[in-house]
């Protein structure tokens, strides 16, 4: 009866179709198994140097210890944790015993869709990825680091599985195409500096869910198509500085939900909007220095309010960004340095005041501070004024736990307003250049050696007695 239901599969049709594809799959994965595993028997012999649509269901039929060979050796190279777990559960027929039974029947049927699954997974490893290094590149660790560096690429080579670091630094891509990178699935890191990419396209990255490290720094880059980062959710470091890129779409970076560092220097960004970091809720570190920004609207950052270091410097903010930047709530340094800002607002570092431990302001014709402008900055450690228009320094601004300040080349009134800082020059081991502008009679000091300063305790003293009445 077992015979006969077999036998039924060699005639005409869909199962028939299915078996010639199992066993002529079978014959071939045998084969690299056999020549790679130095595994060899007379029956899988017989087998191989048989007539694949004719006769290999019937030496399978009648020799199922054969058949048992094709399955576990499948299974065994497929390394598939299901498929083992059942097979432990099968009899192995012994070599010369017949399938009789309906049981028998049944096992067979399931176990040869079995394996069909297991070739379908595993025979595209076996066959389809490349084994040697890609002409023109030399590779380490067995194809785990592949380099590709300043060979004259034109297109993406084919990259096996195993592959963790692929370096294609200084060559000619042009494009990145959907999917070009879809067989390289165990890729960790990306080089891809200098390839004068002008375009990324949508899905460009697909497959890459294991990626980390995305370099596509110093191209060409001016598109970057919805879509383009689907995948990679893994994604921590992300380099796209030294491009074209004008604008960023709205969730562009939403698949990746661990990015913490992002790159976007010395682009042509004009304006950020709200939605641009959807998604990126971990991010902490957002260099945006060197573009044409001329606003941030309100909303653009609140999907990334942990943000730990921000810089704008050279860019075009004639407005301190203080609806945007309010929504932050622990940055640690900031950098605004040459940008046209004139004037710095009440409470502009106020919701990250106790973070921020980094402040950049210089080079920028900066001529005043609101009076609260430093209210709520408690912890600031570091403080860039240089090249500006400043004459005097707000009240808000505590000098506790500063360690080193910048204020050469600006027009310093040195007056009790100042006095403060005068104060911290005094006790501090640092001697920063600041030369007083005014008065006359000062005029070309240095702040630390000013005489302007002496009668400004009394002043004060005598202000908080008047208060006090």
């Amino acid at each position: 009866m077992a015979s006969r239901q077999l036998n039924q599969l060699n005639g005409p049709g869909l199962g028939s179709r299915f078996y010639k594809a199992f066993v002529t799959l079978s014959a071939e994965l045998l084969q690299t198994l056999r020549s790679y595993y130095k595994h060899s028997s007379v029956q899988l012999t017989a087998l191989l140097s048989s007539d694949t649509h004719s006769t290999s269901l019937s030496a399978l039929s009648h020799t199922p210890s054969l058949y048992s060979e094709v399955v576990w050796t499948t299974l065994a190279v497929c390394k598939c944790s299901c498929c083992k777990t059942w097979s432990k559960g099968e009899r192995r027929p012994t070599a010369g015993q017949q399938w009789t039974d309906q049981h028998s029947v049944i096992m067979y049927s399931f176990s040869f869709l079995l394996v069909l699954a297991c070739l379908q997974v595993c025979v595209p490893f076996v066959f389809g990825a490349p084994t040697q290094c890609p002409s023109q590149c030399h590779c380490h660790g067995d194809l785990q680091h592949v380099i590709c560096d300043s060979v004259g690429l034109k297109k993406i080579p084919r990259i096996s599985e195993a592959t963790r670091l692929l370096n294609m630094q200084r060559n000619n891509l042009g494009n990145l195409p959907t999917g070009g990178f879809s067989e390289m699935k165990g890729l960790i890191s990306l080089h891809l500096q200098h390839c004068q990419i002008r375009e990324v396209a949508s899905q460009a990255f697909k497959g890459l869910k294991k990626l980390i490290y995305l370099y596509l720094s110093n191209n060409e880059i001016s598109t970057i198509k919805p879509g383009a980062f689907d995948d990679l959710t893994e994604l921590t470091y992300l380099y796209l500085d030294g491009n074209q890129i004008t604008s960023l779409s709205k969730g562009i970076f939403s698949p990746m939900i661990n990015l913490f560092i992002l790159q976007l220097d010395d682009n042509k960004l004009r304006e950020l909007q709200p939605g641009t970091f959807t998604g990126t809720s971990d991010l902490r570190w957002l260099y945006m220095s060197g573009n044409e920004l001329s606003s941030i609207q309100p909303g653009s950052l609140d999907e990334v309010e942990n943000l730990a270091i921000l810089t704008l410097d050279r860019n075009k903010l004639s407005t301190y960004p203080l609806m945007a930047i309010s929504k932050l709530r622990v940055v640690e340094e900031l950098n605004l340095s040459k940008n046209p800002l004139t004037l710095i607002p009440d409470h502009a570092f106020r919701s990250f005041g106790r973070y921020m431990e980094k402040l950049h302001l210089n080079d920028m014709g900066l001529e005043k501070f609101s009076t609260a402008a430093f209210e709520g900055v408690t912890a600031l450690k570091s403080l860039h004024l240089e090249n500006n228009k400043l004459k005097s320094l707000p009240s808000s601004l505590e000098f506790g736990t500063l360690q080193n300040i910048t204020l050469f080349n600006n027009p310093w009134s040195c007056n009790c307003q100042i006095a403060n800082l005068r104060k911290w020059m005094d006790t501090s081991r640092h001697r920063p250049d600041a030369v007083c502008a005014s008065p006359g009679s000062q005029k070309g000091k240095q702040i630390r050696d000013s005489s302007a300063f002496t009668r400004c305790k009394a002043k004060m003293n005598r202000a908080r007695k008047g208060t006090r009445l």
